[in-house]
């Protein structure tokens, strides 16, 4: 690691990430801050070349990303989860941050664009960070690999698209009595409504909709918690494209 991440807490002050974790219940050690830092260093550094996110003030990534990754702990008691997969991780959000809090989580980061992957897989090797890997795909098609399909205790996403949508995403990787969480903005009253046949027929069902503050802002943020109740139809996930372009209502 850099010289600079080596001395973590005299040139970067992670107030930002101490205060938002420990409202959540969680504190970092020395080493997980080091990690923190480099995996921003890198971000900032590849997002001169490539597109991974329009947020690049380190307070802002700090909050908007690391803590908004974490706050999953207000939904779900991390520590009995060993399997996760983040669907359409881009920059490596949630998952990365969840492997660097939890390092007994295996996570794997499934993403369509290999550049994406290329930084990700730089990350995990700088991080020195073990039990994670990256897979290359759409999510219609990684759900069809056995290797993945029903493999997994935990499938997360921070896309996006609409309930509906991501449920035939994410369900068809979670094994039974595992859980799939929805990282939204905002409300979500209305995608509930809307995705409520699409998560039954993928075998899940509503547990709980956890809605807070991201700490030390206004933003409003929701977890919408889904478990695995019965196993997802072969059918699903259907083509890619698909789920898009005629989502189930």
């Amino acid at each position: 690691m850099s010289e600079v991440t080596n001395q973590v807490q005299e040139t970067y002050c992670l107030d930002i990430l101490e205060d938002g974790l420990q409202e959540f219940g969680l504190t970092l050690t020395d080493g997980q801050k080091q990690q923190f830092v480099r995996y921003y260093e890198m971000l900032v550094e590849w997002n001169k070349v490539m597109n991974l996110t329009g947020i690049t003030e380190f307070g802002e990534v700090l909050n908007k990303h690391f803590v908004d990754s974490l706050s999953i702990v207000k939904a779900l008691d991390m520590e009995n989860i060993r399997s996760c997969i983040d669907v359409g991780t881009g920059a490596g959000f949630p998952g990365i941050p969840l492997k660097i809090m939890f390092p007994h989580l295996q996570v794997t980061l499934l993403d369509s664009l290999n550049k994406r992957l290329k930084f990700l897989d730089a990350v995990i090797g700088e991080l020195g960070l073990e039990g994670i890997h990256t897979v290359h795909g759409r999510a219609e098609d990684g759900a069809r690999r056995q290797e993945h399909r029903e493999q997994y205790d935990l499938s997360v996403t921070r896309a996006v698209a609409r309930l509906c949508t991501i449920s035939e995403y994410c369900m068809p990787y979670v094994k039974q009595g595992g859980f799939f969480v929805a990282y939204k903005s905002g409300k979500v009253q209305e995608e509930l409504l809307e995705g409520k046949k699409a998560v039954f027929v993928l075998g899940g069902k509503v547990e709980k909709t956890e809605e807070f503050l991201l700490p030390g802002t206004d933003m409003e943020r929701s977890l919408v918690v889904i478990q695995k109740a019965k196993p997802t139809p072969k059918r699903y996930p259907r083509k890619a494209g698909t789920p898009a372009k005629e989502p189930i209502l």
